[in-house]
């Protein structure tokens, strides 16, 4: 799979887009990029701790406490905090030489398929928004933990959070990757 340029949506240009489009397009990379650049600075704190923690256990004998707690909630922390920018980016697993073959022999069909595809996604990925949600209310409320008492504990709460945030990007930008499909098929353009 190639890369994509930043300024567009997987497989096509949106210099052709309206300016306000364009606009919105940048603030809402703007957001995930940011998501995106928190999950990368999650997994550097994951692997500072993971060596301090094998450090620890093999010279001194003391290892870190909670960091097998802190690692499986983090794994899934970094997948939401950064899904949105890679589907941006055009790095979501995907078959290209269909898509490819469409682009080249019948551009209209491949918009058609990509607004299919975005509307597909939204739905699957509300779903897991919409399960994810009463998960999160009820670790708030009841305020769950992972761990062991007097030893280390943290709140699952946050990451039910960012659970939520990442659907919420990536939904958003399921729907500019829709929207710019509708509107090549309609033929709005600048």
């Amino acid at each position: 799979m190639t890369d994509i340029p930043p300024n567009t949506t997987p497989g096509v240009d949106d210099a052709d887009l309206p300016g306000w489009f364009r606009a919105i397009r940048r603030a809402v990379d703007g957001v995930t990029s940011g998501l995106n650049v928190i999950g990368t600075l999650l997994i550097i704190a994951i692997t500072v701790l993971v060596n301090t923690d094998v450090i620890g256990r093999g010279a001194f004998n003391a290892p870190v406490s909670g960091v097998p707690e802190i690692v499986s909630l983090s794994i899934v922390a970094i997948v939401f905090l950064q899904i949105a920018q890679t589907f941006r980016k055009g790095r979501l697993t995907r078959t290209e030489a269909l898509l490819n073959l469409l682009n080249r022999r019948a551009p209209r069909l491949r918009e058609a398929l990509d607004l299919v595809f975005a509307l597909a996604a939204i739905a699957l990925i509300w779903q897991i928004f919409s399960a994810s949600l009463p998960l999160f209310e009820k670790a708030w409320a009841r305020g769950t933990y992972v761990g062991t008492v007097g030893d280390f504990i943290a709140p699952v709460w946050p990451v039910k959070l960012i659970i939520l945030i990442g659907c919420g990007a990536l939904i958003v930008q399921l729907a500019l990757f829709a929207l710019a499909a509708a509107l090549r098929l309609t033929g709005a353009r600048r």
